[in-house]
C-alpha cells in the first residue's frame, strides 16, 4: 500500500497520542487487516488483535464481543459507506480513532486500482463527533494534525498549515 514509503510522521503522532491514553495491559482489536502499523504496536508491547478483512458495512459481528477492552480504527471508518453500524455495534469500552479530514483544496482520495482504497467519507471535525455522539460515544481526547508532503507546489505548502488527520478517544456511555 505504502511501496516503503510509510506514513513515518502520523505513525509516531498516533502512538504518541495512544502511550497517553491505552495501557498495554489491554486488549486491542484494531479495525483492519495487519499492517504496519499494527506491527508497530505490537512491537511496543500492545496487545493487537487485526480484523481479518471484513467488509465491515456488513458484518460488523467481529467487534460483538467483550473480549477486548480497546477498538482502535486508523483510517478506517473513510472507507465505509456507513460507519455508524459499527460504531453502534463496538462492545469495548474504549475506543480510538482517527480520520481523515476534509481539505477544500483537494478532492477526496480514490485509487482506481484498487476498489478497497477509496474514500467514501472524508470528515469535517464536527461531522465526526456527531457520528461519534449518535453511536453513544463521549469523546475524551482529541487532536488534529498535518500531513506535509516533501514537494514544491501550492498544495504542498497548505498541507503543512492545514490539518489533514483528526484523532479522537472516546468512551462508551
Amino acid at each position: 500500500m505504502y511501496e516503503g514509503k510509510f506514513p513515518k510522521k502520523r505513525y509516531m503522532h498516533t502512538l504518541n497520542f495512544l502511550n497517553q491514553i491505552i495501557s498495554k495491559d489491554e486488549k486491542i482489536l484494531d479495525l483492519g487487516v495487519s499492517n504496519p502499523f499494527s506491527e508497530i504496536l505490537i512491537k511496543e508491547g500492545y496487545n493487537v488483535t487485526n480484523t481479518q478483512g471484513e467488509d465491515l458495512d456488513l458484518e460488523t459481528k467481529v467487534v460483538q464481543t467483550e473480549d477486548f477492552n480497546v477498538v482502535t480504527a486508523f483510517e478506517i471508518f473513510e472507507h465505509l459507506v456507513s460507519p455508524f453500524n459499527i460504531l453502534n455495534d463496538i462492545q469495548a469500552k474504549k475506543l480510538v480513532a482517527s480520520v481523515p479530514l476534509k481539505l477544500w483544496f483537494a478532492s477526496a482520495y480514490r485509487s482506481k486500482t484498487d476498489k478497497w482504497d477509496r474514500h467514501y467519507h472524508e470528515f469535517e471535525d464536527w461531522q465526526f463527533d456527531w457520528l461519534l455522539e449518535k453511536a453513544g460515544w463521549r469523546i475524551v481526547k482529541r487532536e488534529k494534525f498535518t500531513n506535509p508532503v516533501k514537494k514544491i507546489g501550492i498544495r504542498p505548502i497548505l498541507r503543512r498549515i492545514t490539518p489533514r488527520y483528526y484523532l479522537v478517544y472516546a468512551e462508551r456511555i
